[in-house]
């Protein structure tokens, strides 16, 4: 079964790619206190339709390239 995750493209300057930032929330082992903890991912982007600030859904699949090892599956536009 492959990883779907959602974040907010905040990169879209290559060719077919997009950075995609993922938010989540973490609990200090500790403390206990929450905190956000973020990941930024690659992701393949075929279409190119995905621009900065989209609310995309990426999900796991075969390594592209050297960094690259999630594809756009859904596009929700803007957050606005």
């Amino acid at each position: 079964m492959k990883r779907v995750l959602k974040g907010t493209v905040v990169s879209d300057k290559m060719d077919k790619t997009v950075v995609v930032k993922v938010d989540r929330v973490k609990t200090h082992p500790i403390y206990h206190k929450k905190y956000k903890a973020s990941t930024k991912f690659m992701a393949h982007d075929e279409s190119g339709v995905s621009k900065i600030g989209d609310e995309v859904e990426i999900a796991e699949t075969r390594p592209m390239s050297k960094n690259k090892r999630w594809e756009v599956v859904e596009d929700k536009g803007s957050k606005k």
